[in-house]
């Protein structure tokens, strides 16, 4: 199925050292003979290519950029926009943007919350997967290949179109890319009963730094497991995917139950917390928080609306809803039989009657300006808590919005591991906070952003620690970039890393090292500013590292030769990928015993590095207090890398 091209919505970028560049023109004009060069495709890349001397590029560049934040004339412009229509068209892009020294932004629905798949600081292009989004549906063996520039409804749409008891459980927002989505997790009404996208996927398609197109079978199950929630970490281009589809019954029931404080939304929050995760699997119930009108003119409250899927009739539900939740008072009246395709429109707030052809509309409307974080939540937030709550969005000039998703069911038997995503068994529920606003401008924006820290910081107490965790698709730049200008060590990625993934920002770095030891593909995250995005390579990788602190190891021994009573073995265990490196640090140690085990094999994940000394060893090897001090710091280093 190599045909079917997809793309995540990974920011993958080339580094490159930078060659004195001719003049725009020229620039273009070698550009488009490179990608015409390594297209093997009958259909010409060049009338997919954009330039801002085509009068297109702005609709072009514009047309699914979601969030009006990043809507401005001063934030920085691709020197290309390819909007390729056949997966070569792809692998030349890779190929000619490594050769020129030009990062890479790859952009599939538009929808990432802070602009990482249409900005950079430096000279760039976009690759817009809007022309390549094929579906096709195989109900005989519950499965479809998706290419990654298609969005959720097209997904939905189709399948719909072969089938009434056949779903995918995705997310809500039916403009939102598949190649986005899925990279990192995908939430959505049946993950109760399902997981989530990412745990639906059964192989992929991608593009790698150096133009290959790669399956699962071919790029391994390391390179298959961190692209399935691991987001964070850009590996390649992905092309397509191979979904698996899930059967739903042929009616399904959906229903919204809303109520103020004065109608007891305090007590039905606090008791939804304690049960929703554990309702039937079939059953999702999540929560919208937000502003209201009050009693009195001129009053505001809060009012909370129960916004529920259940995956079976109105008969079923009924007796369910009296067993698991009769504070909730559930009329049938209060409730809708329809498919699930219909189900998709409801929580779509499509309730009028609109055909499932909407869902085919790439084209979100209104947009917004937005700012959104996210949290999770591991025990229920009492009533006193929450009562303070409402009074600290109450006080506030600005209300946010807070939509509550519900874990359990399936979600707690899939392992932390099982894929990058880790927020699994003992979580609750999952914390969206949306913020938006109309009015443009940077103080605008700054007022609404200070707005939305403020309710974040109040709510550090009634949620995850240690770390304070996050879901990767909700992104946030708040919670920590690289450092500009400056190196990030492992240990400092870490502080954000952790957030998105817990241990497994380990593996996917790892990972990353395999896949990629020379930095070629910079990682999602970058220094960013108000619509401001500066890119260095900044020992993107694990190996890098690894690399930089072995070769330093190495240079201190050498240095000190004169003075240590004895030498000592630096023990580096590399994967197949690193026997290159591993005899290029033979051949420089001079004189350093150097002994390198090379582990063969396939099914070794990841790459090791240790360096075999005690404490006294490093002493007596190298006879100053300095020499002691920094060596010790390498070890510590590597010690901390590998834990």
């Amino acid at each position: 199925m190599a045909s079917l091209g997809s793309a995540s919505l990974i920011l993958f970028s080339i580094f490159l050292l930078s060659v004195p560049l001719a003049t725009s023109n020229s620039i273009s004009e070698n550009f488009l003979k490179c990608l015409s060069h390594y297209s093997k495709s009958s259909i010409p890349i060049s009338k997919y290519v954009y330039t801002p001397n085509n009068s297109s590029y702005l609709s072009v560049l514009q047309s699914s950029i979601q969030n009006l934040r990043f809507l401005s004339s001063t934030n920085p412009k691709p020197q290309f926009i390819i909007t390729p229509v056949h997966e070569s068209h792809v692998q030349a892009s890779v190929i000619c943007s490594k050769k020129h020294a030009l990062q890479i932004r790859v952009r599939s629905g538009g929808h990432d919350y802070e602009g990482l798949s249409y900005l950079s600081n430096v000279p760039f292009v976009i690759i817009d997967l809007v022309n390549l989004r094929a579906i096709d549906v195989n109900v005989k063996d519950n499965t479809a290949w998706v290419q990654a520039g298609a969005t959720i409804g097209e997904v939905y749409y189709q399948i719909a179109v072969k089938s009434n008891t056949h779903g995918f459980p995705a997310g809500i927002c039916p403009t939102v890319g598949v190649g986005g989505l899925l990279t990192g997790g995908g939430l959505g009404t049946m993950i109760r009963k399902y997981g989530l996208a990412s745990d639906n996927i059964l192989d992929a398609f991608l593009v790698d730094a150096n133009g290959r197109i790669l399956n699962r079978k071919s790029m391994g199950e390391d390179l298959f497991w961190a692209i399935r929630g691991g987001g964070g970490v850009s590996f390649g281009v992905i092309l397509s995917w191979k979904i698996r589809l899930v059967p739903v019954p042929p009616t399904v029931t959906v229903f919204t139950v809303t109520k103020t404080l004065q109608e007891g939304a305090t007590k039905l929050t606090h008791r939804w917390q304690e049960i929703a995760h554990k309702f039937h699997e079939g059953l999702f119930m999540r929560l919208i928080i937000q502003a209201a009108d009050g009693e009195n003119k001129g009053e505001t409250t809060i009012q909370v609306s129960f916004e529920s899927l259940f995956l079976g009739g109105l008969k079923k539900l009924l007796p369910l809803m009296e067993k698991s939740f009769p504070e909730l008072g559930l009329k049938a009246e209060d409730c809708t039989e329809t498919s699930w395709i219909n189900s998709t429109l409801y929580f779509a707030n499509y309730r009028n009657g609109e055909s499932i052809d909407v869902l085919k509309n790439r084209t979100l409307q209104p947009k917004n300006i937005y700012k959104n974080k996210s949290d999770f939540v591991k025990e229920a937030i009492s009533e006193v808590e929450l009562e303070e709550m409402w009074k600290v969005l109450l006080e506030g000039e600005i209300i946010p919005l807070l939509i509550w998703d519900p874990f359990g069911g399936r979600m707690s038997k899939i392992p932390e591991s099982e894929t990058p995503f880790p927020h699994r068994a003992g979580n609750l529920y999952n914390i969206q906070y949306v913020m938006q606003w109309e009015e443009g401008g940077s103080k605008a924006s700054e007022k609404h952003i200070e707005r939305m820290r403020e309710v974040y910081k109040f709510m550090a107490p009634y949620v995850s620690k240690s770390p304070r965790t996050a879901y990767l698709n909700y992104r946030d730049l708040d919670l920590g970039i690289n450092e500009e200008g400056s190196n990030t060590s492992y240990s400092k990625a870490s502080v954000w890393g952790r957030k998105y993934f817990k241990n497994n920002f380990k593996r996917l770095a790892l990972v990353k090292s395999k896949v990629d030891p020379g930095c070629l593909i910079y990682e999602l995250f970058s220094s960013l500013k108000f619509g401001k995005i500066e890119e260095l390579c900044n020992i993107a990788s694990i190996p890098k590292v690894i690399d930089m602190l072995l070769f330093k190891a190495i240079e201190e021994l050498n240095n000190i030769a004169e003075h240590a009573k004895q030498r000592h073995h630096i023990i580096g265990q590399y994967v197949v990928g690193h026997k290159g490196l591993v005899q290029d640090l033979s051949t420089k140690d001079q004189g350093t015993k150097t002994v390198a085990k090379v582990a063969e094999g396939a099914d070794v994940s990841v790459a090791k590095a240790t360096m075999g000394f005690t404490k006294e060893e490093l002493w007596q090897s190298c006879g100053s207090h300095r020499c002691f001090i920094r060596l010790s710091f390498l070890q510590k280093e590597l010690q901390e890398l590998m834990e």
